[in-house]
């Protein structure tokens, strides 16, 4: 757990350092990030060719859309086919056809005209018939064209020159004369007996003829309007899509897919690279310029920028590592990285880290909204039901709260979408998955993550809060009067900081500690003189005042070589900040004043005020948090108090007040976020906890007579 310093947001300064810090970190995150989110940019070149059987599924690697060559030709041939042959056919030209076809008619019928004439005998008629219609087929038609009667041949020629000349009139494509002639019969009146329709249909069928032929001009003419008609066709493909199965061949349309994936010669797709870029950029950006604006004491602190980018990195790798699977995603425990760096560092960054990391899971996976709303909430409820992490039952609620958060989202989406209950069953499984593997991850790996990083724990504490620790051993045994005396001062600190909201096991922890540097002299400190010579009766004020300068020193030296953490040896100087060492400051001012009659003349002033007063102020700094400013109050008022020969009420609040004014005039704690409120609720907090510890007892009559002896004794001594 860090002690944590609200960064001053209204005069923050970007110096170059900064933004060289800025730059380094944002670059390197960038280029970690981008490179896993984009490691799927250079496909296999897979070597594919048309008609080809595949073993794998070959799957689209992103979405996109393309116009299609293969399609949009495809398209245009259906077009250029749906176009009909083109003919030259005319009304007019149809009406010359069939004057042409039954002038020739006539010329061919003149011949039996002549024979059916009454002045022909039925012998001569015989003859004259045998040579005409060449082209009349010997046997039934010209058998029955032999036995005509003239009235019938009249009526045969009539109905013959009619169907000529009606079908002739109508179109007859040159590619439809068979079917034309096979249908002359159904043209014929109902005149005609079966025998006379026969000798019809010989007699007009040689003189049916095309008068519509056909253009192959005008037709690829008309194939080339179509087919320019038509629009290009657009081929989409998404995500994973497969293009050709496993055990398919290969046809036009997806091999022109593949190729314009580059799947045959695994191009590069620097688009989708430079997409990951810009998402790593804005996710790195905003994070370290969030740290920089509202979170100094992390922005300073290279350990702490180290764990949140290896958290943030491991997670991208987990989420690519499963992206656009079926339920692996869901799986992942990635409610961990939002419980861990509330328990080390503060709940508002994990919550900023969870809601990009939210981002990530959501764009690897191709935009899904749901994961990313799963990924967030769930890391959320871990926020708020962690706390500070201190019982292991903690982490148990956080993996219960997590699971409830992210199956409620399951459910939620499950019914504004079509999965069934079965699929549902399943994510609430995964869900639990991910929970427990929150706790049991975020509980196996805080401890150890705060040690690696220097990050104080809430089991580091209470272990380094043990008495048994050794230093405190050493504190105890070499200078009782400094252990007795920080074992007050953390009581105070606790106290005090539970009535302000600050942290009181760090509090106490850094009281028991802040004296550590006193175990190098412990005879220079009154409190371990057990009534002794006192070596500052020997001493000039200054050299006094450094000496007890340097138990700050020493206990920094002391702290670091007995591998306290850094962030609880900063509290050491933190606890006398830059104070005045008054006692030595007002004796050095009275020596320097007595030659000149004391401070009462107007020399022994001057003299007086020609010290130096920066050379009896401790080198600090300033508390930079609440628990350091407690403890510096904490430190002052306690030694005071036990000075005082009175410890009632209005004494204990008196000096309490004196206290807590000199440090606020001494501008002592113009560097943390303590408010008046704050430090009235401290001096509440201190007056009760005093008066608990040094309230009135019953004077017992045994405790009267050892006093009486005592006095007696001494009386007796005095006599003699």
């Amino acid at each position: 757990m860090l002690a944590k310093r609200p960064a001053d947001t209204t005069t923050v300064t970007f110096t170059r350092r900064d933004a060289g810090r800025f730059l380094a970190a944002s670059l390197l995150l960038i280029a970690v990030i981008g490179g896993i989110m984009g490691s799927d940019i250079v496909p296999a070149a897979l070597n594919l060719g048309v008609g080809q059987r595949v073993t794998n599924d070959v799957r689209a690697p992103r979405p996109t859309t393309y116009v299609s060559q293969v399609l949009t030709e495809r398209a245009r041939q259906e077009a250029r086919d749906r176009v009909e042959p083109q003919y030259d056919y005319s009304p007019s030209r149809a009406i010359t056809v069939a004057a042409q076809q039954l002038r020739q008619f006539e010329e061919a019928v003149t011949p039996v005209d002549a024979a059916f004439k009454p002045s022909v005998s039925v012998d001569d008629r015989a003859a004259l018939l045998k040579d005409v219609l060449p082209g009349l087929p010997q046997g039934k038609a010209r058998d029955t064209l032999l036995a005509l009667e003239p009235d019938r041949w009249t009526a045969v020629r009539a109905e013959a020159s009619r169907v000529l000349q009606r079908l002739e009139e109508l179109e007859i494509r040159d590619s439809d004369v068979g079917d034309v002639r096979n249908k002359v019969r159904d043209a014929l009146g109902t005149g005609l007996t079966s025998a006379e329709s026969g000798l019809a249909i010989e007699l007009v069928t040689p003189f049916v003829v095309p008068n519509s032929s056909y253009d192959a001009q005008a037709t690829n003419a008309q194939r080339d309007l179509a087919a320019a008609a038509v629009s290009p066709v657009s081929q989409s493909w998404t995500r994973d899509q497969v293009i050709v199965a496993r055990g398919d061949a290969i046809d036009a349309v997806a091999f022109e897919a593949v190729q314009q994936f580059g799947l045959n010669d695994g191009t590069p797709d620097f688009a989708r690279l430079s997409g990951w870029m810009l998402i790593a950029a804005l996710i790195v950006g905003l994070l370290l310029a969030w740290m920089f604006r509202f979170r100094r004491e992390l922005w300073h602190r290279n350990n702490i920028l180290l764990l949140v980018a290896l958290l943030i990195v491991f997670s991208v790798f987990a989420f690519k590592l499963t992206a656009d699977r079926p339920w692996l995603p869901y799986i992942l425990p990635t409610a961990a990285v939002a419980i861990l760096l509330t328990v080390l560092l503060d709940a508002t960054t994990a919550v900023l880290v969870a809601a990009l990391l939210a981002v990530v899971a959501g764009a690897v996976n191709s935009g899904q909204v749901e994961l990313a709303v799963y990924t967030f909430l769930g890391s959320l409820a871990g926020v708020i039901a962690i706390r500070r992490g201190d019982r292991l039952g903690v982490f148990i609620q956080a993996g219960a709260a997590v699971f409830l958060a992210q199956a409620t989202v399951v459910t939620a989406f499950s019914l504004l979408g079509d999965r069934d209950l079965t699929g549902v069953v399943q994510l609430w499984a995964a869900a639990a998955v991910s929970a427990g593997g929150a706790a049991v991850v975020a509980v196996g790996s805080f401890a150890v993550l705060g040690s690696l990083f220097g990050i104080m724990t809430v089991f580091q504490m209470l272990e380094l809060g043990n008495p048994s620790q050794p230093l405190l051993r050493r504190l105890l045994t070499e200078t009782p009067g400094t252990y007795h005396h920080s074992i007050m001062v953390g009581n105070l600190a606790e106290r005090a900081a539970e009535a302000i909201g600050a942290d009181p096991l760090l509090a106490r922890l850094a009281a028991f500690y802040h004296d550590v540097g006193k175990l190098t002299n412990p005879l220079a400190f009154i409190e371990n003189q057990a009534g002794g010579d006192n070596i500052h009766d020997q001493l000039e004020p200054e050299a006094s005042a450094q000496l007890l300068k340097s138990h700050v020193a020493d206990g920094i030296d002391i702290a670091y070589k007995a591998g306290l953490p850094k962030a609880l040896i900063a509290y050491i100087p933190q606890h006398h900040g830059t104070a005045v060492m008054s006692y030595f400051y007002a004796r050095a001012k009275e020596e320097a004043a007595a030659p000149y009659g004391g401070l009462g003349t107007p020399d022994g002033r001057k003299a007086a005020d020609a010290i130096d007063q920066r050379r009896f102020r401790h080198s600090g700094p300033k508390p930079q948090t609440k628990e350091a400013a407690i403890i510096m109050l904490a430190d002052g008022v306690e030694a005071s108090v036990r000075s005082l020969t009175s410890r009632d009420e209005a004494s204990i609040r008196a000096m309490v007040s004196r206290i807590i004014e000199e440090r606020l005039g001494d501008g002592q704690f113009d560097e943390c976020d303590l408010t008046l409120r704050d430090i009235e609720r401290i001096r509440e907090a201190f007056v009760q906890q005093l008066l608990g510890m040094y309230h009135q007892r019953i004077a017992y009559p045994q405790n009267k007579v050892v006093e009486l002896e005592s006095r007696r004794a001494a009386t007796g001594d005095e006599g003699r």
